[in-house]
């Protein structure tokens, strides 16, 4: 017993009067000699157990056998050449088939089980493999050992919800070979992969092959985007109305949203004039693919790369170019409720809101401070420069709801009804009234 390395060791004897030879299975008393065997064991408590096994070797008597000396088996507390009990190793293995390597290598400690995760992996490799039967559902899908450099393919029984098997490469022949050695596959679910489809029809050619709901809502929503992206004014129609739209208070009164910020004449003149290039460039394209020119001359010809002009030839419409999602934040940003709190107050000189803001952490200009204060004395519907009457004005408000982009149209197009908010209800509903297209697209 050794108390500071919390050891417990067991000295063990055999006393079994004879054996039998493991490889003639001849009975033997004569001893050869004897050995010791260190073997690990299961814990006692919060002590490590090792057995120190007094083994002997005997003579096989048998004069026509092949073997002269063997040692006697001790199946019921060791196997042959291990280092540790079967009860331990089974231990080890279930500890390993939960967790892995070396989250089990920490669980084992903590149980006093000396062990690394490399003998965990160890372990879990001389495991057999189960026998698995053919699927009646296939799942086939693509998985990358190196992300764009080196791709596999995965094979899932969809019925059961397991993985079968890891093929190393994308190519049909491989999958075909998987299918033919186990037959009876009658439903196969993949990609657009025309590998996994030519895989499929030469090793199962009576499977069916469907596409899977992963993919058949990806390719909706790529019809979707398609559509809304073509349709932009339907979306800038509806951002304007929910920007313009009283909000409802907690305590029952309706307040005015603060416009959103206005871009200079010359940036607008500018979106327009890009964007008439860009409407050309399309029209451009697609007046030399009816005329039946290559992608590459095409290219090569407008002076732009191939990927413009397949991008270009899978839209019929261009859309819009979309603004950026950040457009009105700013340095002032995280001031906006104080400055509106202070502003519903009473308190509406832009210079003092300055100072106070100053005083609260704040590091940028007062010129920001004061364009957002005539923004804030827009909203009750003044116009510009013009000096509001001594009346009670209206409670000035940010409005709170995300633009409405075609990417996110698609998401609240694909999102179910319950989870919906009622943000995001309204402005699905705004999108569907007036525009028939986008209602057709949206059913």
């Amino acid at each position: 017993m050794d108390h500071a390395a919390g050891l417990l060791t067991w000295r063990v004897r055999s006393t079994q009067a004879r054996i039998y030879c493991p490889v003639c299975q001849f009975p033997t008393r004569r001893v050869h000699s004897r050995y010791v065997r260190t073997v690990a064991d299961l814990p006692w408590g919060s002590w490590r157990v090792v057995l120190h096994l007094q083994v002997r070797k005997f003579f096989c008597v048998n004069g026509r056998g092949t073997r002269r000396i063997c040692t006697e088996r001790l199946s019921r507390l060791v196997t042959p050449w291990a280092r540790r009990t079967p009860r331990l190793a089974d231990w080890l293995v279930h500890i390993a088939l939960a967790l892995g390597g070396t989250a089990g290598a920490r669980l084992s400690r903590g149980l006093g089980l000396v062990v690394s995760r490399n003998t965990l992996l160890r372990l879990l490799r001389r495991l057999p493999m189960p026998d698995v039967a053919a699927p009646q559902v296939l799942g086939v899908d693509d998985w990358a050992y190196r992300k764009r450099q080196t791709s596999g393919t995965v094979l899932i029984d969809l019925e059961r919800q397991r993985p079968l098997a890891l093929l190393p490469d994308r190519e049909a022949k491989t999958f075909a070979l998987w299918l033919q050695v186990h037959p009876g596959v009658g439903v196969i679910t993949r990609d657009r992969s025309r590998a996994d489809a030519d895989g499929a029809r030469q090793g199962a050619p009576d499977a069916i092959q469907v596409a899977d709901r992963f993919h058949l809502l990806q390719n909706l929503a790529a019809a979707l985007d398609q559509v809304f992206n073509a349709h932009g004014q339907a979306l800038k129609a509806v951002n304007e109305a929910l920007s313009q739209a009283p909000v409802a208070q907690p305590d029952r009164t309706v307040a005015v949203p603060v416009p959103p910020p206005s871009s200079p004449r010359t940036a607008q003149e500018l979106a327009h004039q890009r964007q008439a290039r860009r409407l050309a460039l399309h029209q451009q394209i697609w007046a030399f693919h009816q005329q039946g020119w290559p992608g590459w001359a095409m290219a090569q010809h407008l002076g732009i790369g191939q990927n413009t002009v397949f991008r270009y030839l899978r839209i019929t419409t261009l859309p819009e170019r979309q603004r950026r999602t950040a457009r009105g934040r700013s340095i002032l940003t995280p001031s906006h409720a104080y400055l509106l709190d202070r502003w519903n107050a009473g308190h509406r000189d832009a210079r003092q809101l300055f100072r106070e803001i100053q005083q609260r952490g704040y590091a940028g200009s007062y010129p920001t401070v004061a364009r957002y204060a005539q923004r804030v004395r827009q909203a009750p519907g003044q116009a510009r420069h013009h000096r509001p009457p001594r009346q009670a004005l209206p409670v000035v408000t940010a409005p709170s709801y995300r633009q409405l982009t075609a990417r996110r149209a698609t998401w609240l197009v694909l999102r179910r009804p319950e989870r919906q908010d009622d943000d995001e209800a309204a402005q699905l509903a705004q999108l569907n009234a007036p525009h028939p297209e986008v209602a057709a697209a949206i059913v």
